[in-house]
């Protein structure tokens, strides 16, 4: 498994949000398995979005892909910061719930 980290800060959210939710059919398509979207306690427009995948391949091929997408003017206008995504290998994963 591996996991592509983004880190944005972002404008307004419910707007990124709204832009962020558009390309669900594109990362299913593109193989993310999951996804999740966290937003800072202190700073709520700083948002992190972690997609899982099953593999580094699938990761790097989709960041490719994001990078097009980070570059579309509707995009830069989203963006107040932007981190380059980082790709994560799951080397190990224990749950409590």
């Amino acid at each position: 498994m591996a996991t592509l980290h983004v880190e944005n800060t972002v404008h307004d959210y419910d707007d990124w949000k709204a832009v962020f939710d558009k390309f669900d059919s594109q990362r299913r398509t593109r193989g993310v398995r999951s996804y999740r979207v966290v937003r800072g306690h202190d700073d709520p427009h700083q948002v992190i979005v972690d997609l899982e995948f099953d593999s580094t391949t699938r990761a790097e091929e989709f960041r490719e892909f994001l990078r097009g997408v980070l570059t579309t003017p509707q995009s830069r206008a989203q963006l107040a910061d932007h981190r380059p995504p980082t790709i994560f290998e799951v080397v190990e994963e224990q749950s409590f719930a």
